[in-house]
């Protein structure tokens, strides 16, 4: 049997076994539900930010049409009601049917709230007052308000920017915290998922069976291959699927971004998975019990954790900064960081490169050390082996 066929049969083993598991269905079907419920509040929270509903009492009534064009500039929905009783409307305002109500007449309006109000929609009642006061005095003085509409049609102030702000910042900020959020999670899990299999088939002696069927490295590499596959499955479904949601419900405004994140994703998940599965796979045939597993993947698992953590807290605060950008070239950090600031657009071509070829780089040393470290651990049951004999011919 050759190596290619030898790997292609562990591969394909671990890949059908999981993907037919309950505990991966159900885990895949509550992410997606998770997910969900977090589009569809987010999108009901940008709605009730987005929109007011204003109260109008006597000659207030005849600024609804005004006050609502306002606020559309201003970026914000206004529904306006009549209201007959002052107190009554009050009352609104106190249960929350009512954000605002509004009386008097111009020039001598008044705004009621329950709390501090919105300072989006007073500066819009505000604008449409001075507007009204402005027309009543043009008419006083015989100037018609279309001849001052003429006369300021052309006056604007000419802006130049020093450091043009992306109209798209928030979103492909977004986008990158949740990409880096969704690597962090197969990282972790599936890693771990390697070493799992590893420490079962070696307390059950199966792995004594296969290798005499296979070569070590056939072995570790068949596994990492299938049970990659099923992390990158699952990665797919859950980001096509919320990227889906996020652009039904108008949370993002996908377009191109999101294929092109969804694509970086993928790219630095097989890179990171390959880096850090070695590593588990590795660590996880230096022990022969469960129970041992967690003390010598702890150092790998708080390196995801460090990486993912500082990433984020330092993507939003400075992803361009030069301490984000050194650890997203460095391969434990880069397959969490680096997709990130793809996604929002700071990372340059020469960053990208070069981090992926350190990553490659990587990947083959830990392979090398790694392979020979469960070629020479994965045999030996008992006690734990200890990484120096581990790594002796």
């Amino acid at each position: 049997m050759t190596s290619a066929r030898a790997v292609s049969l562990v591969a394909r083993r671990e890949f059908v076994t999981k993907v037919r598991t309950r505990s991966f269905l159900i885990g895949t079907a509550v992410i997606i539900a998770v997910l969900a419920g977090y589009v569809v509040l987010q999108s009901v929270l940008f709605d009730d930010q987005q929109r007011s509903v204003v109260g109008l009492s006597g000659q207030a009534t005849q600024l609804a049409d005004p006050l609502r064009q306002k606020a559309k500039s201003f970026g914000i929905e206004v529904e306006t009601r009549d209201v007959t009783t002052v107190e009554n409307a009050e009352q609104q305002v106190r249960d929350g049917s009512l954000d605002a109500l509004v009386t008097g007449a111009p020039p001598a309006l008044k705004m009621i709230v329950k709390g501090s109000g919105d300072e989006v929609l007073t500066t819009a009642l505000n604008d449409v007052l001075r507007q009204q006061v402005l027309v009543a005095q043009l008419a006083e003085a015989g100037i018609t308000p279309q001849q001052v509409a003429q006369n300021l049609a052309n006056v604007s102030v000419a802006v130049t920017a020093l450091e043009p702000v992306d109209p798209q910042r928030g979103q492909r900020l977004a986008i990158g915290l949740i990409v880096a959020a969704l690597l962090y999670y197969s990282l972790l899990v599936y890693g771990t998922m390697v070493a799992q299999g590893v420490v079962e088939e070696k307390s059950s002696r199966v792995v004594e069976i296969l290798l005499a069927t296979v070569r070590p490295w056939q072995l570790l590499l068949g596994k990492v291959i299938g049970l990659g596959a099923v992390g990158l499955l699952q990665l797919l479904v859950i980001s096509t699927i919320g990227l889906g949601l996020s652009s039904a419900f108008d949370v993002i405004d996908v377009g191109a971004l999101g294929g092109t994140a969804l694509l970086t994703g993928v790219l630095w998940y097989l890179l990171g998975f390959f880096l850090y599965a070695t590593v588990f796979a590795a660590a996880a045939s230096l022990v022969s019990r469960q129970e041992e597993l967690q003390s010598v993947l702890t150092p790998i698992s708080m390196t995801i954790i460090v990486a993912f953590v500082a990433g984020i807290n330092l993507m939003i605060g400075s992803p361009s900064g030069p301490t984000v950008t050194v650890l997203s070239l460095l391969p434990p950090f880069a397959p969490i960081l680096m997709p990130g600031r793809m996604a929002m657009g700071v990372a340059t071509t020469w960053q990208v490169v070069l981090a992926i070829v350190l990553a490659l780089a990587a990947i083959a040393a830990i392979t090398w050390l790694g392979g020979k470290v469960y070629a020479n651990a994965v045999l030996r049951t008992g006690a734990r082996v200890k990484l120096r004999e581990a790594l002796r011919t």
